[in-house]
């Protein structure tokens, strides 16, 4: 495949090149190799529309091939029993210092793989990546069990924490490597086998992190990656019986089938979803700072995140002056390529699948009686061939449409007005959602009785989209099960064995 790119990219690195231009294989007990169909798809650059790189699609003797290298190796202990703790404590640091050796790389490949810009992606994807890997690389040697003083007469017992086994992780295609660090970081601190599904449409990120495994010396089959399609490689993850646990990330749709799919044989299931997530703009908030907040808070990677402030709640007598400051604010995004070296805001949306869905709800919005302040067109001129989105603020709108209710994931927000406490808190729990919220006050009183008060997982006060390695993430109702990050990643990916002696 002969790669062109347009002019206004910046230099694309050699390794860049050299990689894209490679047969992309899948990664199977520390061995590249095709898929057995022979089977492959395109990745595309959706800035432009055109093809990146050819990948293997794996289909379900794939999967048999990675769940049996993953298997073999978990159950030889070459990973939890063979290496001490400090051992796999230095492995998981060495990978966060090949991630930040190669941050260039991986920033360049999410960017054409995902559209984001790229130095987005130089600043934070690929740091917090590394960070992540960093934090739970501490983690080997402090997971412990207890002494429990049962009641029974001349009886030790004590618990330990061991590795759930072969952990199928599908990650999302809104942050390709961090995502992906976000699951493989803490599974492998518990001990576990991993077998890696990226989303068909950013797969370039995992098979190059599947490099930084080999060259950091983890055991073969530790670490495996399968490209291809949910349907066939993700569904047969899912389905196969001798995988231990699944871990997801994506849509509530895709979610409810992998629970069924999980139920034959009674895998356990960690899902982080989709939100719908409230912002609430009280009159006596920093305005100013809250009208930079609630524009960041929709737009930060242009909406495709699953805590996306998309549910704009002002209150009503300042409602004109913070629309017209986010209005005013939106209006000096920059959008462009993501390899551009005019250095955009915002870049596409991912693929023409998700183009076609935000238009659909652009237009459903304003066929409803919804009207946009801003934006609500796709982009064309130089821009025409690739995924892009004018970011939308729609007012005049009903909590009950379409646009209010569902994730839309891009740049969309619906901004409303509401007239006391009791009221937005009733309207923000009104969902099946439950992932994130956030509220600008000044007052102590409102933010402690909101933040006790809010039926989400996250509620940020005065900020927006914060999150660390050490701190918990994960959703109430529809928005998924678990917690990653923090002490909770360890216990998700982690099982508690009781153990009983008699004494004497």
């Amino acid at each position: 495949m002969t790669l062109t790119f347009p002019e206004t990219y910046v230099d694309i690195l050699p390794e860049v090149s050299a990689f894209l231009e490679q047969e992309h294989r899948l990664y199977i007990g520390g061995r590249w190799a095709p898929a057995r169909s022979g089977q492959t798809f395109e990745t595309l650059d959706p800035s432009t529309g055109k093809p990146l790189a050819r990948i293997s699609s794996a289909q379900s003797e794939d999967v048999d091939l990675a769940v049996s290298a993953a298997r073999r190796t978990f159950d030889s202990g070459a990973w939890h029993h063979n290496l001490t703790p400090s051992d796999r404590s230095r492995l998981i640091w060495r990978l966060a210092e090949l991630i930040d050796a190669h941050a260039p790389v991986l920033a360049q490949l999410d960017s054409l793989d995902n559209g984001k810009p790229v130095g987005k992606a130089l600043k934070s994807d690929v740091p917090l990546s590394a960070e992540h890997f960093r934090y739970y690389a501490g983690w080997p040697t402090k997971i412990e069990g207890a002494t429990i003083p049962v009641s029974t007469p001349g009886m030790l017992n004590y618990t330990v924490r061991e590795p759930v086994g072969v952990c199928g992780l599908i990650v999302p295609w809104n942050y390709p490597l961090l995502m992906a660090a976000w699951k493989i970081a803490p599974a492998l601190a518990a001990g576990n086998c991993i077998i890696l599904k990226p989303a068909e449409q950013t797969p370039l990120s995992a098979l190059y992190l599947a490099r930084l495994f080999e060259e950091a010396g983890f055991p073969p089959g530790v670490f495996n990656v399968l490209t291809g399609f949910g349907e066939t490689a993700g569904a047969a993850l899912v389905e196969h019986p001798a995988v231990d646990k699944i871990g997801f990330t994506g849509s509530v749709g895709v979610a409810k089938t992998i629970v069924r799919s999980s139920a034959a044989s009674l895998k356990r299931v960690s899902l982080e979803l989709g939100g719908k997530s409230p912002n609430i703009v009280f009159a006596d908030a920093d305005l100013e700072q809250a009208v930079v907040g609630a524009t960041w808070a929709i737009f930060g990677n242009n909406g495709q995140s699953c805590t996306a402030g998309s549910r704009l709640y002002i209150q009503r007598g300042v409602f004109d002056q913070v629309l017209e400051g986010v209005a005013d604010e939106t209006a000096k995004i920059r959008v462009g390529m993501g390899m551009s070296a005019h250095q955009p805001d915002l870049g596409p949306v991912v693929s023409q699948e998700q183009l076609e869905t935000v238009m659909g709800y652009i237009h459903d919005g304003r066929g409803s009686g919804a009207e946009t302040v801003i934006g609500g067109q796709r982009m064309g001129g130089a821009l025409a061939d690739g995924y892009f989105i004018e970011p939308t603020i729609f007012v005049r709108v009903q909590d009950r449409m379409k646009i209010a209710e569902e994730e839309i994931f891009g740049p969309v927000v619906c901004a409303m007005p509401f007239d006391d406490p009791a009221e937005v808190l009733q309207r923000a729990n009104e969902t099946p959602f439950g992932l994130a919220a956030g509220l600008w006050t000044r007052d102590l009183s409102t933010a402690h009785r909101f933040a006790a008060r809010l039926q989400v997982g996250t509620v940020w006060i005065n900020t927006w989209g914060d999150t660390d390695a050490a701190s918990p993430f994960g959703g109430y109702k529809q928005s998924g099960h678990g917690r990653e990050m923090g002490k909770d990643g360890i216990d998700l990916y982690s099982e508690v064995k009781s153990v009983w002696i008699r004494l004497g």
